[in-house]
């Protein structure tokens, strides 16, 4: 499998994904039927962009969660502390 799936913080990369489906006995179509996806192409989309629905399905069919298989959509936005502020004349 890839490299990716080791390194944490790094996302599963798309082959990886589909080969982790494949190994499962189905493909990303089969499963995008069995969840009510009449066009398997939008479930696809999973692979390019967020899609919270879709990752939650694709990681509950790989026994996981989103947040191992696409770390980086679900990183927590750094929370910048202001400084004091000077007055400006």
């Amino acid at each position: 499998m890839s490299k990716s799936k080791t390194h944490p913080g790094t996302d599963w990369s798309k082959a990886a994904i589909k080969c982790a489906i494949e190994e499962k006995g189905a493909s990303m179509a089969q499963l995008a039927r069995a969840n009510g996806y009449d066009k398997p192409r939008t479930f696809y989309n999973v692979l390019r962009m967020s899609y919270p629905k879709v990752e939650r399905i694709v990681a509950e069919f790989l026994e996981t969660t989103p947040e191992v298989i696409w770390p980086s959509r679900y990183v927590e936005p750094i929370k910048i502390t202001p400084s004091i502020h000077r007055k400006v004349a």
